[in-house]
């Protein structure tokens, strides 16, 4: 333990620093043989100095997400609390799905997800014994990420619009409505839903991809015109590519004449709630039926811990019907199993990694982090929109940025990346964003700064003169 330990403050210590590259990527069959993987796993012997070896080689071949110049996925990088979390989840190693498994898990997430209904304007839970269950309140439940998030929201979805689902399969006349350029995982949950990709109808947008309030009130009726069921329309509370926001107000307005499910991607944006100045980005969702929010983005959690909330709770408890006679029978118990609202049965205690992170610095703490990763964004735009040499995609409305070197192609962005990397030096992304590739900044380390980026940006020109 004491070496671990050791080794692993070195690294994060090291990373905070900008000690070394940011990111290296050896061979994977090399990197192998450097960790001497067979033999270990074949002999064992993982301790003394072996194990110093290992951790040695095995963090230099990590990305290190500490260092100041870590710009690339949306990513947290942990709060050093949270990881006293993670290793007393682990340590205890608690399935708190069911209460009596795991009560001060269970417990700990039952308090995170009410916070998160409060932040969101939704009714918390009950506490069990101390309210009525049956009043109207809202639920959710943590899961291992954004993309079981979605497919538990939609499920839920697909309970509300098509009841005889799970006992008769689902329905061909459904339909969902999505951005294109919504997260993948909205596309993954249908198929695994039964639905099939004919299912997803795409959302009328705008030059940036935001939903046309106008346009979806007549896709809608289209579609209820051709005998279809609309089972959910989902929006975007910071599209992945280039983190804009959708009109909730104007959307839930739609969906509510029409009668339809409106679930909104939050993963990345939502933790705008916690921020007086940027909370309006979210105005109108708590007219949604279901938000994803990950807080292993903007929250600091380590990966993962993702919520699927829900404005009324008997939506999410009649997402899944399941039979289980060791774990589904009536008993006396002074907590709440969350099993019958998840897809996970061993369930770990995510919500405890989350909650030392927030219990350390509180709201305001981390309030301030979101404005500060936010505001970075704008200065990080006005800093690239003002260099003659460079064009944004698009004004950022959170902490992903993405933009161009004027003149350059699709393949040039990709080619430019891979220099970057090759440095070892910066760490950045691309996407594709309103028909180009684009690099993208998504400024997640609380250590990079305003001169971090500036510094990138010099690196890029340096290595755009060895690409022409």
């Amino acid at each position: 333990m004491a070496r671990v330990s050791a080794a692993l403050s070195e690294y994060v210590a090291r990373g905070e620093m900008g000690d070394g590259p940011v990111v290296e990527q050896p061979a994977m069959a090399e990197l192998a043989e450097r960790l001497d993987l067979e033999a270990l796993i074949g002999q064992g012997g993982l301790s003394g100095a072996r194990l110093e070896r290992f951790l040695a080689d095995y963090l230099a071949a990590s990305h290190h997400i500490q260092h100041p110049a870590s710009m690339g996925h949306q990513v947290s990088v942990p709060h050093p609390a949270a990881i006293l979390g993670g290793l007393v989840d682990v340590a205890t190693n608690n399935p708190m799905a069911i209460y009596e498994m795991g009560p001060a898990a269970a417990t700990v997430e039952f308090a995170v997800i009410n916070w998160m209904l409060r932040k969101v304007g939704w009714q918390p839970h009950p506490w069990p014994g101390r309210g009525d269950p049956d009043s109207p309140h809202g639920a959710g439940v943590l899961t291992h990420g954004g993309s079981l998030a979605q497919l538990t929201a939609l499920a839920a979805a697909r309970a509300q619009a098509c009841p005889e689902a799970w006992q008769e399969g689902v329905d061909p006349a459904l339909a969902v409505v999505a951005p294109p350029d919504a997260h993948y995982s909205i596309a993954r949950a249908l198929g695994i839903l039964g639905l099939g990709q004919r299912a997803l109808i795409p959302a009328p947008c705008d030059e940036l991809g935001r939903i046309a309030p106008e346009g979806l009130d007549a896709t809608l009726k289209e579609l209820e015109g051709q005998g279809r069921k609309i089972m959910a329309v989902t929006a975007n509370a910071g599209c992945t590519a280039a983190g804009l926001y959708d009109d909730f107000s104007a959307i839930a307005d739609v969906c509510e004449a029409h009668g339809v499910w409106l679930h909104v991607d939050g993963a990345h944006g939502a933790s705008a709630l916690l921020s007086p100045r940027y909370r309006h980005l979210l105005a109108g969702v708590e007219r949604a039926h279901s938000l994803i929010w990950d807080a292993h983005k903007m929250m600091r959690a380590p990966g993962l811990c993702a919520a699927v909330l829900v404005r009324d709770h008997a939506w999410l408890d009649h997402a899944f019907q399941q039979k289980a006679s060791y774990l589904f029978h009536d008993k006396e118990q002074t907590g709440f199993d969350a099993i019958s609202r998840t897809i996970e049965c061993t369930k770990a205690g995510i919500g405890t990694k989350f909650f030392f992170a927030l219990a350390a610095d509180g709201e305001q703490g981390m309030a301030d982090y979101v404005e500060s990763r936010y505001d970075l964004g704008r200065e990080a735009a006005r800093v690239i929109a003002g260099h003659p040499a460079f064009e944004l995609a698009c004004p950022p409305q959170a902490n992903i940025v993405c933009f161009r070197i004027k003149g350059t192609s699709d393949a040039g962005q990709l080619r430019l990346r891979k220099a970057l990397l090759a440095t070892g030096k910066v760490y950045v992304t691309t996407t594709e964003f309103a028909g180009s590739r684009w690099l993208r900044l998504a400024l997640m380390n609380p250590a990079t700064t305003l001169a971090d980026i500036e510094a990138m940006l010099a690196l890029l020109l340096d290595v755009a003169k060895n690409d022409s």
